[in-house]
């Protein structure tokens, strides 16, 4: 069982669930409270929805051998142009101005994504460098667009898709679940999933089956930029407002992390959505855990990183012989086994 690969990351946050209740006695309890579901289990799938989104995206398009660095500005952008639009409507609480809001924010995301998708594999240009330029260039798009200002909105049916809910639960749950479920039907039951792995794996390979990798390409790129927006608009739709220049910062570093610690290689040729989702819910966790017990927000990231990295390293089939090996020099542990060629190919 310690072998599948989901194994190590949701042991390390069951531990992490279970660590909380440590300094929060009633962590586990989830209450209903005007008929809505409150709790802290539901804080960490409410506020971790959006970072789910990005790194289901980002799971694709590492699958190819990729990177996509500009979700971050996705996000801010797509947040932007939807405030932007329902600030400026005549009736702002219409459901029809906030259907316009989110068409006019996947269209632009569609575009950005088909833009990278061109560039990785049409133009040749490697994808770290590709969309680093929407990462910086995005953000200052995301400015311009709000004029430099934190754009407020009030609209009921706005709040919905980040902040309201539906069937007592936060709608961007649902709809995080919603996403989920359709990307995992797509690539685990058709031959979507196959293909892709095969583009990472050996694209030499995939070219001479007949394989057209840069349709493929260009869809996994599309798609982030996709689950990007639809991050953005639960974002800005929870606190009501657009900031061009804070709006999903750093998220795709939270997205790498995530997709990393559910055990999708780098490398490409092969990756787990479940891992990936797993791998979101104990970044948020972990965030949750720095403020639930009092840690100072500037030491964050670091915090972050150092569970991360034990993370890694737990899962890390090779970093695990090596322990074992040198508990059994020392007579603490039993004769390893040698390290398999199936074992290598666990990511991270």
């Amino acid at each position: 069982m310690t072998k599948h690969r989901l194994f190590w990351p949701a042991t390390v946050l069951a531990a992490l669930l279970l660590a909380n209740v440590l300094f929060t006695p009633d962590f586990f309890a989830i209450r209903v409270k005007d008929g809505h579901l409150y709790g802290s289990l539901i804080d960490i799938l409410h506020f971790g929805a959006p970072l789910i989104l990005v790194a289901l995206g980002m799971t694709l398009v590492i699958a190819t051998s990729g990177i996509d660095l500009s979700v971050g500005s996705t996000v801010a952008i797509a947040g932007a142009l939807a405030c932007l639009h329902i600030s400026g409507a005549a009736d702002p609480a219409s459901p029809g101005t906030v259907f316009g809001a989110v068409a006019i924010a996947l269209a632009v995301a569609l575009v950005l994504g088909l833009i990278n998708g061109v560039l990785v594999a049409g133009v040749g240009v490697q994808p770290i460098i590709a969309t680093l330029i929407l990462m910086v260039a995005g953000r200052g798009v995301a400015q311009l667009v709000t004029d430099g200002q934190i754009v407020t909105v009030t609209s009921e049916p706005y709040k919905l898709i980040g902040g309201g809910y539906w069937l007592t639960m936060p709608f961007a749950i649902l709809l995080a679940v919603l996403v989920v479920l359709l990307t995992s039907l797509l690539t685990r039951r058709t031959a979507l999933g196959l293909l892709l792995e095969s583009v990472g794996g050996n694209p030499v390979a995939s070219r001479l089956v007949g394989i057209r990798a840069m349709g493929l390409i260009c869809l996994v790129y599309v798609f982030s930029a996709l689950c990007a927006a639809v991050a953005g608009l639960m974002i800005s739709s929870n606190v009501s407002s657009a900031d061009g220049n804070n709006a999903g910062l750093w998220i795709e570093l939270d997205a790498i992390l995530a997709v990393v610690v559910g055990g999708t290689a780098l490398t490409g040729g092969r990756f787990s959505l479940g891992g990936t989702v797993i791998g979101a819910l104990l970044i948020q966790t972990l965030s949750t855990t720095v403020y639930t017990i009092g840690i100072p927000p500037e030491t964050t990231l670091v915090f972050k990183a150092f569970v991360v990295i034990a993370v890694c390293l737990i899962q890390s089939p090779a970093f695990r012989a090596k322990a074992a090996r040198r508990r059994a020099r020392t007579g603490r542990g039993p004769t390893p086994r040698p390290l398999t060629t199936e074992n290598t190919e666990v990511g991270a």
